[in-house]
């Protein structure tokens, strides 16, 4: 089941959801939204609700051409990131997804936000659901989003809510080049145009502005701390505050995501050069990163230059890089796993192509994505998978991480089958360097 909400404190288990995605349904969304009104108006909760109907073009056309198997992985692969870049973007407030039919999707969110920041929001996942998803064949397919967002006024009620958002989305289809539409049928005045939006990332890069924050992870056994995932955000002075993905997305658009994943890494292993011995730090690479001939000696610059040991370092890797050619790839790494460099699969298990790609790159670790531990404690089919894939890795002499771990009885359930590291918002949610290093010190 995929982990598409945050923040809910109904019980899930007699919610429908859809058998492909996971995600609650139409009803059930509505239901939610329902809740979340009265809780505002109450004010019981300070935040007013954003909401964006998503859908997804050519899915029909997929599968005509390749089959329902490959229409349908294209499905979960869009509620996958969806769920990333949600998680990302609200560590801090409520959200949750839904299916509403087809290849149409829900998202709500109630917290603090301006009309600025919602569309970038969405500008910045349609740029993700848009980029090429590797079906089970092998190949790649590319599906095209359109986005209806809205802020829930005084009046309105869950059925309208829904209904004003599939007439914005109606209007958005039939304008040519229109992908992002507001229900008042007019774009935010955003102020910052894809041109001042990259001046301002160099302009931030420059002044150091790219906070760089930690999310512990920790030893199974005995919850102490091992070391941290690094990640970015970025307040923007007008757009507010942008999560990680958000934040890469709106760089390849002004093409500048090399510029900033080293960036990234270089504030990143300043920082763990601080930190006590032993303390392992991971850091994202991207595709780019990866295609640049001169990535390896850089990478490996930046470590001699902040003095963090190569063996303490693990670079993570998701699906998208295998969209590169692999070659070029297990090259570009070869030279770091040479050096003691770690090399994890991220997102293991969100996508339906991972494992034959564990035989072709030098994989020492795989990290579970948060759809494969949220129903683990509750679901015997998710134990299932858990145990299988734990099993391949152990055959495979690979170690393995769990993400997105929220309560004790996941944790309790992944301790028993033998998993090693984990992180999420159980213990901790991501932490800036004095908090982290403050929780590295009591353990």
């Amino acid at each position: 089941m995929i982990a598409l909400e945050k923040g809910a404190d109904e019980d899930m288990a007699g919610d429908r959801r859809d058998a492909l995605t996971g995600l609650i349904d139409a009803t059930q969304a509505k239901a939610r939204i329902a809740r979340w009104l009265d809780e505002w108006r109450a004010g019981i909760s300070g935040s007013p609700l954003h909401a964006m109907l998503i859908a997804v073009g050519r899915i029909d056309t997929v599968n005509l051409a390749y089959g329902a198997t490959t229409g349908d992985t294209a499905l979960v692969e869009i509620a996958q990131r969806l769920a990333h870049f949600a998680t990302d973007e609200f560590e801090t407030g409520d959200w949750f997804a839904a299916r509403v039919a087809g290849g149409t999707f829900l998202l709500v969110a109630r917290e603090s936000c301006s009309r600025e920041r919602w569309q970038w929001f969405a500008e910045a996942l349609a740029d993700a659901i848009a980029m090429p998803i590797l079906s089970d064949t092998g190949g790649a397919v590319r599906l095209w989003p359109r986005v209806a967002l809205m802020r829930a006024v005084e009046g309105d009620e869950p059925g309208g809510i829904l209904d004003q958002l599939a007439n914005a989305l109606h209007r958005a289809k039939e304008e040519r080049g229109r992908r992002v539409a507001w229900v008042s049928g007019e774009l935010a005045h955003v102020g910052v145009s894809n041109q001042q939006l990259e001046a301002d990332m160099l302009a931030a890069i420059d002044r150091g502005e790219i906070e760089i924050v930690f999310q512990p992870q920790y030893a199974m056994a005995d919850d102490r701390i091992v070391g941290a995932e690094a990640l970015a955000r970025w307040q923007h002075p007008e757009i507010g505050r942008l999560g990680a993905n958000t934040l890469f997305t709106l760089a390849e658009r002004t093409d500048h995501v090399a510029q900033l994943s080293r960036h990234i890494a270089d504030r990143a292993l300043a920082l763990a050069a601080e930190w006590p011995a032993g303390m392992r730090l991971a850091i994202n690479v991207t595709p780019a990163d990866l295609a640049a001939a001169t990535f390896p000696i850089d990478f490996l610059g930046l470590l001699e230059r902040h003095g963090f040991p190569a063996e303490r370092l693990t670079i993570e890797i998701t699906e998208q890089v295998l969209l590169a050619d692999l070659e070029e790839v297990a090259r570009a790494l070869a030279p770091l796993t040479q050096a003691g460099v770690t090399i994890a699969l991220d997102d293991f298990g969100a996508g339906y192509s991972n494992f034959r790609y564990l035989k072709l790159l030098p994989i020492d670790k795989i990290k579970l994505d948060r759809s494969m531990v949220e129903g683990i404690a509750e679901d015997p089919r998710d134990l299932a998978v858990l145990r299988a894939i734990t099993a391949m890795a152990s055959a495979l002499d690979l170690k393995v991480v769990a993400e997105g771990v929220e309560d004790e009885a996941q944790h309790a359930v992944l301790m028993g089958e033998g998993i090693e590291t984990y992180q999420g918002f159980l213990r901790s949610v991501p932490v800036g360097q004095a908090d982290f290093l403050a929780l590295a010190s009591h353990g």
